[in-house]
């Protein structure tokens, strides 16, 4: 049984880079990956990124990982899928899980596209729980 499921191998290939200590992670690029990618920068949970529209056939992002200068540690503790293809998880507003009291983040797919738990809550909508981060 193959299903792929394009984010939970993004968040995958940026856990083992940071176990293996790289301070760059490249993933074929897709809407929804760019958008939480954009969201991972906002926060400061990585360092920086790149789209290369021209790297494969649908482009490459290029993600600078980031690191605690004195403990060496990873900015992103955890990195976890919360809704996969085989089991959508849908929320309304007021089920949207708080990532440890609010200080991760839960990014959810909402009509208005992809955003933080607190935009969401923000401009009341509900939607797909795509994955957490701390």
């Amino acid at each position: 049984m193959t299903h792929s499921d394009p984010i939970a191998d993004y968040l995958t290939r940026i856990r083992n880079a940071q176990q293996a200590g790289h301070r760059m992670v490249e993933i074929p690029l897709s809407g929804m990956k760019k958008k939480i990618t954009e969201i991972l920068y906002d926060h400061g949970y990585i360092f920086r990124y790149k789209i290369e529209p021209d790297n494969g056939p649908q482009g490459t992002i290029k993600i600078a990982l980031k690191y605690d200068q004195k403990s060496k540690e990873p900015a992103i503790k955890a990195l976890g899928r919360i809704s996969k293809p085989g089991l959508r998880k849908y929320s309304g507003v007021e089920g949207i899980p708080r990532v440890i009291n609010g200080l991760g983040l839960c990014l959810v797919s909402t009509s208005k596209g992809v955003m933080t738990d607190k935009e969401a809550r923000r401009h009341n909508l509900g939607g797909e729980l795509i994955c957490y981060v701390y």
